[in-house]
């Protein structure tokens, strides 16, 4: 689905004069035979395309270029060449010898992170928020199995990650050793590929692959599963080693072709209500994105997974479609004539009910994934290729026209104009009460909308996407296809080493921030700007606003407190983070609100604000599971009794 930073073509032909493997590798899923020669790329498809040089040998490396060291010394070295700065790492047996390796290292950060899931998720948000590869690792057995909730978000969110793991010697593989397991069967169907690598001389292809395949095309998680033996084992490295991914690189998509970019504009001459449907693959494609908009005056809704690709605050934005999207832009998909569906997939919580989803258009979609094409919604115009070199063509062509062809839709705008002055997002007031969406509109004017985002999953995941203002791709990080919780906090984490000096904010549940509580450590020890808004309703918000809704109200254990003392608030997360020794403080009225968001935004470091929020709000608008824009619910609360 999204888009890759640099053309399938030019990734295709990055030369590396390179010799043939010296060996094939010998397992499933791992790809072509020695001897056979493909065309080399960089390991990565937003990396350089010359070759990284060798770094000079230091007391850490007495050795030589030509001078054998361990394979946890050739893999650290892969990753450097690779272009890697920081890696997310938890140590254990089986990966012990890649961190002695990582000690090693001259250019090569490891944040320690206390669980292999909030590593994974931290790398996750490395990616999300950089555009550059995400790097794990993890010891064999549970500190694998801890790695496959990560794994599988970014799968489906199409984020760029390597994930290494330690494996037990070769010699004990499939004999139920002690932390033995097979994470490359575990992980088969949620990454984009795996390997297990068994001869040391292996790896430097091998991590060359892997970064290639996690970046290029539709981006995703690709494991790389190295038994200690072979971590152990003395060889001397040979660099120039050619990529063996033929029948890939003959796969990416190539660019789009003119004539069909050129009936794409026809369509858009011929519509009168035309909306651009925007995703998550359109996140490399920002600026191409806003000039095709400048150029052609169609009004954007985007996904989830889609916020900030195109300004939220700006004339044309209809803000975020779907479940939880704004009723005007529910409103244009339904009574559009011309859907221009761009990096997207045509999710059940954007579509509802799919044959009543954008009944009335012409739809084109443009993805770089040809599995998606039709998967869900069938096109009537469709181009496999990468959107950011779709919009550039269309802006030439556009741009280059000697009519300069000039697109009319300004009773379109009107229309719609007038649906967000009559259905604006809104809610209710209660005196001291705080409204979970008025913290975070105190939040969105104090930050001037520039702060990183990360979220959790439930409530306030749908509350920030509502109510904050994303003026730029890879601002809003969230686990928008797997929904995980627990992603908060380490995403955050992840995003502020990747953009240091940037402000994130984790804006979170009391459910979800619990999941990974325990890497307010990480973010205290490096001193990280990270700011946690934890929107605390003593409940599972999301699954009580669906009892409220559909099951008569009836409580199935989503209740979080503590059940004996209802009035006290459980855990005490503010005594929790002063553990920690990081700065909280905790606020229940309405008054005290823009203060204390004030005081967490100035002070350095990390912070953590409680925010006591009510459990009975709901989440609006809402279009149930498997309705259509006609079911939109528009108000009501845990109040109000159905």
């Amino acid at each position: 689905m999204a888009t890759t930073p640099t053309t399938a073509a030019t990734a295709a032909t990055a030369a590396l004069t390179g010799a043939k493997a010296r060996r094939a590798a010998a397992l499933p899923r791992h790809v072509a035979a020695a001897g056979r020669r493909a065309d080399s790329v960089r390991c990565s498809a937003v990396s350089p395309s010359a070759p990284t040089p060798a770094p000079p040998a230091t007391p850490l490396r007495p050795w030589a270029p030509s001078e054998p060291r361990k394979g946890a010394d050739i893999l650290v070295e892969s990753l450097e060449r690779c272009g890697v700065s920081d890696v997310f790492a938890y140590p254990g047996g089986a990966s012990m010898e890649i961190h002695q390796a990582l000690t090693r290292s001259p250019t090569i950060t490891n944040h320690l992170f206390r669980h292999e899931q909030g590593e994974a998720f931290a790398a996750s948000g490395y990616a999300r928020s950089s555009g550059r590869v995400g790097v794990c690792v993890a010891t064999s057995g549970p500190g694998a199995t801890n790695l496959v909730s990560a794994l599988a978000d970014a799968l489906l969110d199409s984020v760029p990650m390597v994930a290494i793991t330690g494996q037990v010697p070769r010699r004990m593989i499939g004999t139920d050793a002690f932390q033995e397991t097979p994470i490359v069967e575990v992980t088969r169907s949620i990454t984009k590929h795996n390997y297990l690598v068994l001869d040391v001389d292996h790896i430097p292809r091998v991590v060359q692959e892997a970064f290639f395949l996690a970046s290029s095309g539709r981006p995703g998680p690709v494991l790389v599963d190295i038994p200690k033996d072979i971590q152990q084992q003395m060889a001397v490295p040979i660099w120039d080693t050619p990529m063996s991914l033929p029948g890939y690189i003959a796969r990416l998509p190539k660019p789009p072709a003119t004539e069909l970019l050129e009936q794409v504009l026809r369509l858009v001459g011929e519509s009168r209500r035309p909306v651009l449907y925007v995703g998550g693959g359109c996140a490399a494609s920002g600026e191409e994105l806003r000039r095709f908009v400048e150029l052609t005056g169609i009004p954007v809704t985007t996904t989830l997974m889609g916020l900030g690709n195109f300004p939220s605050d700006d004339p044309l934005s209809l803000r975020m479609l779907g479940m939880h999207g704004t009723v005007y832009a529910n409103y244009a998909v339904d009574k559009a004539d011309l859907l221009l569906a761009f990096g997207v997939r045509f999710d059940d919580r954007v579509t509802g009910k799919i044959e009543a989803f954008a009944s009335r258009s012409k739809i084109v979609h443009i993805d770089i994934d040809p599995a998606e094409i039709g998967k869900n919604k069938q096109p009537h115009v469709s181009i496999c290729a990468d959107v950011k070199l779709a919009l550039q063509g269309m802006n030439a062509v556009l741009q280059g026209s000697t009519s300069k062809k000039t697109f009319d839709f300004g009773s379109w705008h009107n229309e719609l104009d007038q649906q967000k002055k009559e259905f604006p997002l809104g809610y209710k007031t209660y005196d001291e009460e705080i409204q979970p969406q008025y913290a975070i509109q105190v939040l969105d004017e104090l930050t001037k909308g520039e702060a990183i985002i990360a979220t959790g999953v439930g409530q306030h995941q749908m509350w920030a996407a509502q109510y904050y203002t994303y003026k730029r791709p890879r601002q809003w990080l969230s686990s928008a296809g797997l929904g995980a919780m627990g992603f908060g906090l380490p995403a955050a984490a992840g995003a502020a080493v990747a953009n240091p000096g940037v402000t994130v904010v984790d804006i979170d549940g009391d459910g979800s921030f619990l999941m990974n509580i325990q890497e307010l450590a990480m973010i205290r020890i490096e001193n990280l700007p990270v700011k946690v808004l934890v929107l605390n309703n003593q409940h599972l918000g999301m699954v009580v606003q669906w009892e409220d809704r559909f099951y008569k109200a009836n409580r199935a254990h989503t209740y979080l407190g503590n059940p004996e003392n209802e009035n006290e608030i459980y855990p005490d997360f503010v005594t929790i983070a002063k553990g920690f020794n990081i700065p909280a403080v905790r606020v229940t009225k309405k008054s005290d609100v823009r203060a204390a968001i004030k005081k967490m935004l100035e002070t350095p470091g990390p912070y953590l604000l409680d925010v006591i929020v009510p459990h009975q709000e709901h989440v609006l608008p809402m279009i149930p599971s498997g309705g259509a824009f006609k079911d939109m619910i528009l108000d009501g609360d845990g109040r109000t009794v159905y």
